[in-house]
Protein backbone atom coordinates (compact mmCIF):
# COMPACT_ATOMS: atom_id res chain seq x y z
CA UNK A 1 0.00 0.00 0.00
CA UNK A 2 0.94 3.48 -0.83
CA UNK A 3 1.09 6.12 1.53
CA UNK A 4 0.45 9.93 1.41
CA UNK A 5 1.75 11.40 4.24
CA UNK A 6 0.74 15.27 4.33
CA UNK A 7 3.16 17.40 5.77
CA UNK A 8 0.85 21.30 6.67
CA UNK A 9 4.17 23.92 7.45
CA UNK A 10 3.41 27.33 8.86
CA UNK A 11 6.97 29.14 9.88
CA UNK A 12 8.91 25.91 11.62
CA UNK A 13 11.88 26.93 9.69
CA UNK A 14 13.89 24.87 12.40
CA UNK A 15 12.22 21.56 12.32
CA UNK A 16 10.79 21.18 8.78
CA UNK A 17 13.98 19.20 7.50
CA UNK A 18 14.31 17.07 10.13
CA UNK A 19 10.59 15.91 9.85
CA UNK A 20 11.06 15.19 6.54
CA UNK A 21 14.19 13.34 6.98
CA UNK A 22 12.53 11.00 9.73
CA UNK A 23 9.41 10.74 6.93
CA UNK A 24 12.18 9.34 4.26
CA UNK A 25 14.07 7.12 6.83
CA UNK A 26 10.30 5.03 7.13
CA UNK A 27 10.72 1.78 4.83
CA UNK A 28 7.19 2.05 3.32
CA UNK A 29 6.19 2.88 -0.19
CA UNK A 30 5.12 6.97 0.15
CA UNK A 31 4.95 9.97 -1.62
CA UNK A 32 5.46 13.18 0.54
CA UNK A 33 3.25 16.25 -0.06
CA UNK A 34 4.63 19.21 1.55
CA UNK A 35 1.83 22.42 2.27
CA UNK A 36 4.43 25.58 3.20
CA UNK A 37 0.97 27.91 4.24
CA UNK A 38 2.73 31.03 3.48
CA UNK A 39 5.36 30.84 6.16
CA UNK A 40 7.69 34.01 6.82
CA UNK A 41 10.48 32.64 9.20
CA UNK A 42 12.69 30.64 6.06
CA UNK A 43 10.79 27.76 5.49
CA UNK A 44 9.96 28.20 2.26
CA UNK A 45 14.13 28.79 1.10
CA UNK A 46 14.21 25.42 3.63
CA UNK A 47 11.62 23.99 1.64
CA UNK A 48 13.14 24.59 -1.58
CA UNK A 49 16.38 22.63 -1.14
CA UNK A 50 13.91 19.11 -1.44
CA UNK A 51 12.74 20.67 -5.12
CA UNK A 52 13.77 17.55 -7.84
CA UNK A 53 12.84 14.78 -5.74
CA UNK A 54 10.63 12.54 -7.22
CA UNK A 55 8.26 11.22 -4.55
CA UNK A 56 7.96 14.63 -2.75
CA UNK A 57 5.37 17.46 -3.53
CA UNK A 58 5.47 21.12 -2.61
CA UNK A 59 2.72 23.25 -2.55
CA UNK A 60 2.69 26.75 -1.83
CA UNK A 61 -0.15 29.01 -0.63
CA UNK A 62 0.26 32.99 -1.45
CA UNK A 63 -1.85 33.68 1.87
CA UNK A 64 -1.91 32.16 5.52
CA UNK A 65 -4.79 29.96 5.26
CA UNK A 66 -4.81 27.76 8.32
CA UNK A 67 -3.92 23.99 8.92
CA UNK A 68 -7.28 22.59 8.07
CA UNK A 69 -6.90 24.86 4.31
CA UNK A 70 -3.44 23.52 3.87
CA UNK A 71 -4.66 19.71 4.19
CA UNK A 72 -7.35 20.84 1.90
CA UNK A 73 -5.09 21.67 -0.81
CA UNK A 74 -3.06 18.59 -0.62
CA UNK A 75 -6.58 16.36 -0.81
CA UNK A 76 -6.02 17.20 -4.10
CA UNK A 77 -2.85 15.61 -5.13
CA UNK A 78 -2.39 12.91 -3.32
CA UNK A 79 -2.22 9.59 -4.91
CA UNK A 80 -1.56 6.98 -2.42
CA UNK A 81 -3.82 4.63 -0.75
CA UNK A 82 -3.85 5.66 2.42
CA UNK A 83 -3.25 9.04 4.24
CA UNK A 84 -1.51 10.77 7.16
CA UNK A 85 -1.10 14.22 8.27
CA UNK A 86 2.60 14.82 9.95
CA UNK A 87 3.01 18.12 11.61
CA UNK A 88 6.30 19.88 10.89
CA UNK A 89 6.97 20.00 14.34
CA UNK A 90 9.03 17.18 16.23
CA UNK A 91 5.83 16.62 18.76
CA UNK A 92 4.85 13.41 16.47
CA UNK A 93 7.56 10.05 15.46
CA UNK A 94 7.17 8.94 11.84
CA UNK A 95 8.51 5.56 12.99
CA UNK A 96 4.82 4.63 13.89
CA UNK A 97 3.74 4.66 10.68
CA UNK A 98 4.01 0.82 10.28
CA UNK A 99 1.95 0.32 13.83
CA UNK A 100 -1.03 2.78 12.43
CA UNK A 101 -0.90 1.01 8.81
CA UNK A 102 -0.83 -2.40 9.70
CA UNK A 103 -4.90 -3.09 11.01
CA UNK A 104 -5.61 -0.76 7.99
CA UNK A 105 -3.37 -3.46 5.37
CA UNK A 106 -4.56 -6.13 7.55
CA UNK A 107 -8.13 -5.54 6.15
CA UNK A 108 -9.81 -4.54 9.73
CA UNK A 109 -9.83 -0.96 9.99
CA UNK A 110 -10.44 2.24 7.33
CA UNK A 111 -9.42 5.36 9.88
CA UNK A 112 -6.49 4.62 12.93
CA UNK A 113 -6.01 7.16 15.54
CA UNK A 114 -3.11 7.32 17.00
CA UNK A 115 -3.74 7.79 20.88
CA UNK A 116 -1.47 9.87 23.03
CA UNK A 117 -3.10 8.91 26.18
CA UNK A 118 -3.77 5.42 25.85
CA UNK A 119 -1.11 4.02 27.85
CA UNK A 120 2.13 4.85 26.34
CA UNK A 121 4.89 6.95 27.12
CA UNK A 122 4.57 10.11 27.20
CA UNK A 123 6.91 13.32 27.72
CA UNK A 124 4.57 15.27 30.40
CA UNK A 125 2.41 17.96 28.64
CA UNK A 126 0.61 20.99 30.29
CA UNK A 127 -2.08 20.33 32.64
CA UNK A 128 -4.55 22.31 31.10
CA UNK A 129 -3.26 21.32 27.75
CA UNK A 130 -3.98 17.48 28.71
CA UNK A 131 -7.59 18.52 30.57
CA UNK A 132 -8.78 20.54 27.64
CA UNK A 133 -7.94 17.61 24.92
CA UNK A 134 -10.14 15.46 27.46
CA UNK A 135 -12.79 17.77 27.58
CA UNK A 136 -12.87 18.25 24.03
CA UNK A 137 -12.82 14.20 23.23
CA UNK A 138 -15.25 13.10 25.79
CA UNK A 139 -17.54 16.17 24.50
CA UNK A 140 -17.13 15.01 20.65
CA UNK A 141 -17.64 11.21 21.63
CA UNK A 142 -21.06 11.94 23.07
CA UNK A 143 -22.46 13.65 19.96
CA UNK A 144 -20.57 10.80 17.65
CA UNK A 145 -21.48 7.96 19.76
CA UNK A 146 -17.75 6.57 19.23
CA UNK A 147 -15.44 6.38 21.82
CA UNK A 148 -11.86 7.71 20.97
CA UNK A 149 -9.30 8.74 24.06
CA UNK A 150 -7.60 11.30 21.98
CA UNK A 151 -9.58 12.66 19.04
CA UNK A 152 -7.86 15.91 18.50
CA UNK A 153 -4.34 13.77 17.40
CA UNK A 154 -2.70 14.78 14.64
CA UNK A 155 -1.85 11.12 13.53
CA UNK A 156 -5.24 9.66 11.47
CA UNK A 157 -4.28 7.45 9.02
CA UNK A 158 -7.52 7.25 6.87
CA UNK A 159 -7.93 5.27 4.04
CA UNK A 160 -7.98 7.71 0.41
CA UNK A 161 -10.96 6.20 -0.66
CA UNK A 162 -12.86 8.25 2.01
CA UNK A 163 -10.73 10.84 2.69
CA UNK A 164 -11.24 12.05 -0.94
CA UNK A 165 -14.76 12.13 -0.48
CA UNK A 166 -14.86 14.85 2.51
CA UNK A 167 -15.42 17.90 1.68
CA UNK A 168 -12.70 19.78 4.42
CA UNK A 169 -14.90 22.79 5.55
CA UNK A 170 -12.55 24.09 8.30
CA UNK A 171 -9.36 25.98 7.52
CA UNK A 172 -8.00 26.33 10.89
CA UNK A 173 -7.49 23.75 13.72
CA UNK A 174 -11.30 22.85 13.74
CA UNK A 175 -9.78 20.60 11.05
CA UNK A 176 -9.67 17.61 13.93
CA UNK A 177 -13.12 17.79 15.14
CA UNK A 178 -14.69 17.81 11.47
CA UNK A 179 -12.72 14.51 10.34
CA UNK A 180 -13.65 13.10 13.36
CA UNK A 181 -17.57 13.74 12.93
CA UNK A 182 -17.69 13.18 9.50
CA UNK A 183 -15.81 9.56 9.56
CA UNK A 184 -17.97 8.78 12.46
CA UNK A 185 -21.33 9.35 10.27
CA UNK A 186 -19.85 7.21 7.45
CA UNK A 187 -19.71 4.08 9.67
CA UNK A 188 -16.14 3.69 9.35
CA UNK A 189 -14.12 0.89 10.96
CA UNK A 190 -11.47 2.68 13.44
CA UNK A 191 -9.21 1.38 15.47
CA UNK A 192 -7.54 3.24 18.14
CA UNK A 193 -3.59 2.78 18.85
CA UNK A 194 -0.92 4.09 21.46
CA UNK A 195 1.57 6.02 20.13
CA UNK A 196 4.34 8.01 21.71
CA UNK A 197 4.31 11.86 21.80
CA UNK A 198 7.05 15.07 22.69
CA UNK A 199 4.90 17.61 23.87
CA UNK A 200 6.43 20.92 22.81
CA UNK A 201 5.59 23.99 25.05
CA UNK A 202 4.50 27.19 23.81
CA UNK A 203 7.70 29.13 24.25
CA UNK A 204 8.95 26.54 22.21
CA UNK A 205 6.39 27.36 19.49
CA UNK A 206 3.22 25.28 20.16
CA UNK A 207 0.70 27.42 18.59
CA UNK A 208 -2.69 25.84 19.69
CA UNK A 209 -3.95 27.53 22.25
CA UNK A 210 -7.35 28.12 24.29
CA UNK A 211 -8.88 30.05 21.39
CA UNK A 212 -8.64 27.29 19.52
CA UNK A 213 -10.16 25.04 22.37
CA UNK A 214 -13.20 27.16 22.37
CA UNK A 215 -13.76 27.02 18.61
CA UNK A 216 -13.15 23.35 18.54
CA UNK A 217 -16.08 22.92 21.08
CA UNK A 218 -18.55 25.39 18.02
CA UNK A 219 -17.28 22.71 15.75
CA UNK A 220 -18.02 19.56 17.60
CA UNK A 221 -21.53 21.13 17.93
CA UNK A 222 -21.80 21.86 13.97
CA UNK A 223 -20.32 18.73 12.48
CA UNK A 224 -21.92 16.37 14.48
CA UNK A 225 -25.28 17.91 15.16
CA UNK A 226 -25.81 20.45 12.00
CA UNK A 227 -23.78 18.14 9.21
Amino acid sequence: MKLSVIVPVYNEVNTVLDVIEKIESVCIDKEIIIVNDCSTDGTKEKLNTLAGKDHIKILHHQKNQGKGAAIRTAQSNLTGDVIIIQDADLEYSPKEYPKLLQPIAENKADVVFGSRYSGTEIRVDTFWHYIGNKVLTTFSNSLSNIHLTDMETCYKMIRSSIFKEINIECSDFGFEPEITAKLSRKNCRIIEVPITYQARRFDKGKKIGWTDGVKALIYIVKFNLFR
